[in-house]
């Protein structure tokens, strides 16, 4: 029976079943069949394909890495043949072939730990390393003396403990007047380990899991050769320096070798290695929030910049308050934005201003903060586009603060809904995700940015969700909003509640939104918002677009290739694929997606009008489409869409009304301006087993019990009748 290296429970081999999924395993059988299911394996580039990448798990068992399952373009990922890279095993075919699918973390440091399988038997690296060396001497090496005092390794090892911070001895006359056991008491029940100090005095040396709380660093050794404080910013300048840095305690997160801890000043985030033995935490008693004090040597890592500890601090008091001021100052100076210049002067907009002003002020003060921003929005053309204008302006904000490559991808994260409602089942995922991060990784809790959804009672209890966890939400949509749902959310932008009337889209607030995120990107978001309107984009739009270099054609063209694509895996963000399309695109990758949007949408309106069903109520024509018999309801297009073009193709200006009834669902589409909670309401009057309510009031969704579904049509079309 041996423990888990990361929680230490009792378990059967080294790793409990609940973090197997937190290390990485080092392959070193000689059968594909030995590799175990759901593991993350070391491996090394072997070659590309046009369908993926062969990684080679050990000599002579190579995986396929399918491009399905790689997060962003193939061709934009920079592996060289050779290259260490990390990938989870999804399954092992009868005939050998190795299913392997993308792993975010991309560094050893960003597991927990480290496992050697060796065929069917999995070891522990650090027990190989180190028992066969206390096996052959157990006395522990000379302890030699630097120039500068302090205890030297003995030749050929390394020191296995950072400096602690410490007060120094009283007086260090004489070893008498050093008691190791009064010193031991105050750090704990440890036995001291003697060092001697710069006047040959031998004084006890604190263990490294006792942090000084007093922070009086001054009078430190390594306070003591660097004595001005670094910002963080300048790093990356300083690779070889010993620097001396302040400030908070962002996230903390144990590797199978050091400690990871995360920490921002006023000027940035870097990542700080505290090492004492492989898989062992540092300083255990430093928690995400605290203020520290840190000297080390700047590194630079795969291009990464890293400070490797020398001494940590927990600094409180007086010192603690300077920092957290400081960093409240910077954060004042830097989350707010100057203003808001709506794109094309949009009057609308800038009604709404102060609400935008508050949303994207959450979003930079959430990037110095170093807090993960997760965007949910509808997968339609308009939620894309949406959530496309906030990660255009956001991403390089990230960059820029933080000194890890992949921090963009770890900081912002874009989740589609199929429904435009945020509901108890994307609350829950969401939920689940923030409190694994928050416990495994010491992560803050996200700020969530919901375009287009969130602001109607339907999503009242995915709101409610996070409220328990006091997550910060923002709500920015310009179609529908309750007052019931102002409360539930930090800030709530809608001209649905501001009495601002005028034909906006999401995507319009969000682009403006975004380019007070981030002016530098402002350019870049101008032909957005008339991407998002199907039809009827107000002129002021389509001229803004037109002088970026967008004609009505090309926008055309851009909306049906994002709506064709929001629907395929609608649940992925599709990052680098939509920014392809929308800011990157040279005009082929748009007109061959858009032609397939066209093809399938008419072939489908042509099946579809064939099946229409006439009717007439109180003067007001209806189409009525049996969605379940005459759609295609696993292929695009989506009813939702489908029925919207249809109403568009079949209204003539007369009072007309389009209603698609499928098993326990319809959508209704008019001319007039219906209340859908109204004719919901309406119609469960007249039948009332048959429990008919609102599900969706942006895309007209009422739902029902499908045996009374005869009687929930005619309920409809008289309820919609009489609000014309």
């Amino acid at each position: 029976m041996g423990s888990c290296l990361i929680c230490g429970v009792p378990v059967d081999g080294h790793i409990c079943s609940s973090h197997e999924e937190d290390v990485v395993f080092d392959f070193r059988g000689d059968s594909p069949h030995q590799l175990v299911p759901n593991r993350f394996y070391r491996g090394t580039v072997d070659g590309y394909a046009e369908f993926g990448v062969f990684i080679d798990v050990a000599p002579g068992v190579t995986g396929l890495l399918h491009r399905s399952e790689i997060d962003r373009r193939l061709e934009s990922l920079d592996w060289e043949p050779g290259d260490d890279v990390f990938v989870q095993v999804k399954g092992v075919r009868d005939n050998g072939n190795i299913d392997l699918t993308w792993s975010i973390r991309q560094a050893e440091r960003e597991f927990r730990g480290v496992l050697i399988q060796d065929g069917d038997v999995d070891r522990n690296p650090v027990q190989e390393a180190t028992e066969p060396e206390e096996a052959e001497d157990d006395s522990k090496p000379e302890t030699t003396t630097s120039e500068n005092g302090e205890p030297a390794a003995a030749e050929g090892t390394e020191a296995a403990e950072p400096i602690v911070e410490t007060e120094p001895a009283e007086s260090t006359d004489s070893i008498e007047e050093v008691d190791p056991a009064e010193s031991a008491d105050s750090i704990g029940e440890v036995d001291p380990v003697e060092s001697v100090d710069a006047e040959g005095a031998v004084e006890p040396e604190v263990p490294v899991d006792a942090v000084e709380e007093s922070a009086d660093a001054d009078s430190s050794h390594a306070d003591a050769t660097v004595t001005e404080r670094a910002a963080i910013e300048t790093l990356s300048e300083r690779v070889g320096d010993a620097v001396r840095i302040e400030g908070e305690v962002v996230s903390v997160r144990q590797t199978g070798g050091p400690t990871i801890f995360e920490i921002r000043d006023e000027t940035g985030v870097v990542d700080v290695a505290a090492f004492v033995e492989a898989g062992v935490r540092a300083y255990p008693d430093v928690v995400v929030g605290d203020v520290v004090r840190i000297t080390g040597e700047v590194e630079s890592r795969r291009g990464e910049i890293q400070l490797e500890t020398e001494g940590l601090v927990l600094l409180d008091g007086e010192e603690a308050d300077t920092v957290h001021t400081r960093l409240a100052d910077a954060l004042a100076d830097e989350a707010r934005p100057e203003g808001l210049q709506p794109l094309a002067g949009d009057e609308a907009v800038a009604e709404l201003g102060e609400g935008l002003l508050d949303a994207a002020e959450a979003i930079r003060r959430a990037v110095l903060e170093s807090r993960p921003i997760v965007v949910r929005h509808p997968a339609t053309a308009d939620g894309y586009v949406a959530g496309a204008a906030v990660e255009r302006a956001t991403l390089p904000l990230i960059r820029n603060e933080h000194a890890k490559t992949d921090a963009e991808y770890h900081y912002f994260t874009r989740r589609p809904l199929e429904d435009p409602v945020y509901g108890m089942d994307a609350a829950t995922n969401d939920v689940t995700r923030m409190l694994q991060d928050r416990d495994r990784h010491d992560e803050k809790l996200p700020l969530f940015v919901l375009l287009g959804t969130g602001s109607t009672v339907e999503s009242a209890d995915g709101l409610g969700l996070l409220s328990v966890y006091g997550a910060d939400a923002i709500v920015i949509d310009a179609a529908v909003a309750d007052p019931e749902t102002r409360d539930a959310v930090e800030t709530l932008v809608s001209p649905e509640l501001a009495a601002v009337d005028d034909d906006l889209s999401t995507a319009a607030l969000a682009a403006s939104m975004a380019s007070a995120v981030n002016d530098e990107v402002r350019a870049d978001l101008h032909h957005l918002p008339a991407v998002s309107y199907w039809e009827g984009a107000p002129e002021r739009y389509v001229d803004l677009a037109h002088d970026a270099g967008y004609d009505v054609e090309r926008i055309a063209e851009l909306r049906e290739a994002i709506a064709l694509e929001a629907y395929y895996q609608s649940y992925q963000d599709k990052r680098e694929l939509v920014t392809d399309l929308l800011f990157e695109d040279g005009g082929d990758l748009a007109a061959h997606i858009s032609e397939q949007f066209r093809e399938k949408l008419q072939t489908e309106v042509e099946t579809a009008t064939e099946n229409i069903v006439s009717e007439s109520k109180d003067g007001v024509e209806f189409a009525v489409l049996d969605t379940d018999q005459y759609t295609h309801r696993f292929d695009f297009p989506p009813t939702v869409l489908l029925l919207s073009d249809l109403h568009r193709r079949h209204a003539n200006g007369e009072p007309f009304a389009t209603v698609g009834i499928g098993t326990d669902e319809l959508y209704v589409r008019a001319t007039a301006d219906l209340s859908i909670r109204e004719v919901a309401d309406r119609a469960a009057e007249e039948v009332p087993k048959a429990k008919i309510a609102t599900a969706g009031v942006r895309e007209g969704k009422i739902e029902f019990l499908a045996g009374e579904r005869d009687a929930v049509e005619d309920a409809i079309v008289d309820a919609v009748a009489e609000q014309f």
